[in-house]
């Protein structure tokens, strides 16, 4: 605005000298043309003109800084919803309300001169950067929203509310407690990929399109499912605990078949990774209480078999992991503070590790 108002002065100063210029120049056509000594062109009646040029130049200048230009917090990255049956007073209002014009008189008057409000188009108006009204106008006219689909990764292991606080950042209007509320009912099933979403994308399509990827992913997996001989919704629980668990590839495999052992000798599957989900702590952060908590329901230290429902979106690894695990030795298992592996057979060996590599 301070940028602005200089240059207005700037303009009013300009305007000021130029006139004085004038005046003195006038006087000295009269004096010049009463001796004969000035061409007839430059007489009163052309300086008068030329004076006239400059106001109406000098005025549309002072008009597009002070009404034509975008406003300085002209609101990059975001969403004008038009909607039907709006007034063109109600539209101009609301656009100078959220800084993407600077006076809503000159909307109204450039629409009206252009054809009115009736030919206004409603729906979602993109901006990615600043404009000028007659370009908003001219959006507005043709119905040119500018929704460019917006590239967005959502990587393995990630669960609703993490996906969630992913698309907030990105796109504009997301309605994130509504993801949540319609994604967590199918955890584990919205499958972690790279995906372009327009703008103005809505929570149901975005859930839609990550449960539609799933499917078309899985189909590859349907056989190996098959011959494990467990239902799906076990496996992909299994797999966002290993998604959580452990990274590399081999590994998955083999905390799988610890996991898979443990749950065929009705023990407790004793994993830190549920705590996370249920109430954000960490294998660091967990006291005897948690441990001990049965009215935890993803406590699988208290509590016997899978916990309720998954507790990330797992990869394909993962459920590969899950449907073919690796059978081994091995009973117990922990990562260290760098992510390494380290198992044991028996809980006195597990003991021992969580002495070396916990400390």
């Amino acid at each position: 605005m301070n940028s602005i108002l200089t240059i207005i002065k700037s303009i009013k100063d300009r305007l000021t000298w130029i006139e004085n210029e004038l005046l003195s120049y006038e006087i000295i056509v009269n004096v010049k043309s009463k001796a004969g000594e000035i061409h007839p062109v430059l007489d009163l009646h052309f300086f008068k003109i030329l004076t006239l040029i400059i106001l109406i130049i000098s005025s549309i200048v002072l008009l597009y800084f002070t009404a034509w230009l975008p406003p300085q917090t002209f609101p990059n990255y975001s969403i004008s919803t038009i909607e039907k049956g709006e007034s063109l007073h109600e539209i101009s209002e609301q656009l100078q309300a959220e800084n993407t014009i600077q006076s809503s008189f000159w909307l109204k008057v450039l629409v009206t001169l252009a054809g009115g409000e009736k030919k206004i188009i409603a729906g979602d108006y993109y901006f990615s950067k600043p404009q000028n009204v007659f370009s908003i106008v001219r959006r507005l006219l043709s119905g040119e929203f500018g929704l460019t689909p917006i590239k967005i990764f959502i990587p393995e292991g990630l669960n609703s509310y993490e996906i969630a606080e992913v698309l907030s950042q990105t796109l504009i209007k997301f309605d994130k407690e509504k993801f949540i509320s319609k994604a967590k009912g199918g955890e584990g099933y919205l499958f972690p990929d790279t995906y372009f979403f327009m703008p103005n994308e809505k929570a149901d399509n975005i859930i839609a399109m990550m449960r539609e990827n799933f499917l078309k992913n899985v189909e590859s997996l349907e056989s190996d499912i098959d011959k494990i001989g467990k239902p799906l919704n076990e496996i992909i629980i299994m797999a966002s605990i290993i998604e959580d668990e452990v990274k590399a590839i081999e590994d998955k495999r083999i905390v799988a078949g610890i996991l898979w052992k443990r749950l065929k000798m009705s023990m407790p599957l004793q994993v830190d990774a549920t705590f996370k989900y249920y109430n954000g702590k960490t294998t660091y952060d967990l006291s005897k209480e948690d441990l001990e908590d049965k009215d935890n329901p993803y406590n699988t230290y208290a509590n016997l078999g899978l916990p309720p429902t998954a507790i990330s979106n797992p990869g394909l690894d993962s459920m590969r992991a899950a449907i073919a695990p690796t059978n081994t030795k091995y009973l117990y298992f922990l990562s260290d503070r760098n992510g390494n592996m380290h198992y044991a057979t028996n809980f006195d060996g597990h003991k021992r590790n969580r002495e070396l590599y916990l400390r």
